[in-house]
């Protein structure tokens, strides 16, 4: 059942007319109403990301995808991240093919390990993940910030985000589980076997998933169904996201700096400096911390009785405080080592050695960053637009960017660039891409998504996709 009310400040539902009045819908009880609620699809996009990116992630936080020599992993990841595509299926088949790449991605390793020379088909698979990556996060990206209302967004980033990170956190347990009275450099076969499952167990889940075109929001208004465009289409979508909306640019800069700490974090930091038992205990903190920090930042983000662009503003102070701290600490560790310093075959620091308490701590707050950047971008974007068509250009934008930037910093591992340089271009990206929000936020954020704002690339003159 529907009824008509005046217009809100939820912009995505199908209008009576441009300008007064929005239709909402009855909400399902029961059961049903369980399944078709938001929260609900929105954890099931988050236990697909926990099976399969999230167990990936745990995997790569070893440094190396727990091998011992970093550099077949670090070409793999340029082929990787180099390789972003847009959205132009339906949700539930793309978030079904993506998530069969991270599958053979970690099969890839567990090949690595039994036949050493397999270093091709894991640069293979790699490329093979770009493509199904794209896939995946674009439609998760529009999904997750489409289906709650505008007071919810940070909340349910901030839920998705726990669930996500829960991959890396399991992921992590079962690798210290496996290698806590292990003083080697690397991990076994049985690591890998058990992150192969887990992640093929997650390829299965969007089957479970309803289709976008029967969710209603928790105020009943009804989440558009996005067209599903050609790639011809979908390119010149691109052009006219851009043209409509072109403050989003102001946000490029932070998308391009977004996974390009994941470097000297897990390779730099974890995988040059410890054994595989302390690179397995730091990786399980790492993404414990990481979904204390998008519920902390997603909150505020939500946080009533404050204008949407004070929240904003209040995110960006947080972050600029968390990079200072994060790279100042870090710095007086990365002065003390280089990558000469530290030969292959080292003696690396174990979770008894003195010093390694102040270690584990810096690697806990780069996960409180880590989060909160991730949560504060995807909330830009999310205050930007309602519309799941247009997100997945924003996310698009975001995804892409992001694999650029990662593409080139991953590579210039691949060929030994000093550790000092990489860690101060980290450090010096996280800062520009904050300088560049600072106007984005003032002259776009606002307290409610206007409907006007709201018409999709796709729709034909004179409708209006909300």
């Amino acid at each position: 059942m529907a009824n008509t009310t005046e217009k809100g400040y939820d912009s995505g539902t199908d209008s009576l007319d441009n300008t007064s009045q929005v239709v909402r819908f009855e909400r399902l009880t029961g059961l049903k109403g369980l399944y078709y609620h938001p929260m609900t699809q929105v954890a099931l996009i988050g236990f697909v990301c926990f099976m399969c990116p999230g167990l990936f992630n745990a995997l790569n936080g070893l440094g190396a995808g727990g091998q011992v020599d970093n550099t077949t992993s670090a070409n793999a990841n340029a082929a990787l991240y180099a390789t972003s595509i847009n959205n132009v299926l339906g949700p539930k088949l793309t978030l079904l093919i993506g998530s069969t790449g991270y599958a053979l991605y970690i099969g890839s390793y567990l090949a690595m390990n039994i036949h050493p020379n397999a270093g091709g088909f894991v640069i293979a698979s790699g490329a093979i993940l770009g493509i199904c990556a794209g896939l995946l996060w674009t439609a998760q990206g529009s999904l997750m910030l489409a289906y709650p209302t505008e007071s919810q967004k940070g909340r349910y980033i901030g839920v998705f985000w726990t669930i996500f990170n829960l991959g890396g956190v399991v992921g992590a347990s079962v690798s210290l589980g496996q290698n806590f009275h292990s003083e080697a450099n690397s991990v076994g076969n049985g690591t890998y076997i058990g992150f192969l499952v887990l992640t093929l167990i997650g390829v299965t889940i969007p089957l479970l998933m309803a289709n976008p075109n029967k969710m209603i929001r928790t105020d009943g208004t009804k989440v558009t169904s996005p067209r599903q465009p050609s790639w011809k289409t979908e390119i010149m979508g691109l052009a006219i996201a851009l043209r409509k909306d072109p403050m989003v640019i102001l946000l490029f800069p932070m998308f391009f700096a977004s996974n390009w700490f994941y470097t000297w974090q897990f390779n730099e930091y974890n995988g040059a400096l410890f054994n595989i038992r302390a690179r397995s205990l730091n990786n399980l903190v790492y993404w414990m911390s990481q979904i204390v920090g998008s519920l902390a930042i997603g909150f505020l983000l939500d946080r009533q009785g404050l204008r949407r662009r004070v929240r904003a503003f209040l995110g960006w102070g947080v972050l600029l405080a968390m990079v200072f701290v994060v790279h100042i600490w870090a710095y007086f560790y990365q002065k003390n080592y280089t990558r000469e310093s530290l030969p292959l075959d080292a003696v690396k620091m174990d979770i008894h050695d003195h010093g390694y308490a102040g270690r584990i701590w810096l690697y806990i707050f780069c996960g409180l960053l880590d989060a909160m950047w991730q949560t504060t971008a995807y909330w830009m974007m999310g205050a930007m637009s309602n519309d799941p068509a247009k997100l997945a250009y924003f996310t698009g934008f975001y995804k892409s960017l992001q694999s650029a930037g990662a593409a080139g910093v991953w590579r210039a591992d691949a060929v030994k660039r000093p550790f000092m340089h990489i860690f101060i271009s980290t450090w010096v990206l996280l800062v520009a891409g904050l300088i560049s929000m600072l106007p984005m936020i003032y002259l776009r954020v606002t307290d409610h998504t206007e409907e006007e704002e709201e018409s999709s690339p796709h729709a034909p003159a004179g409708e209006v996709k909300a």
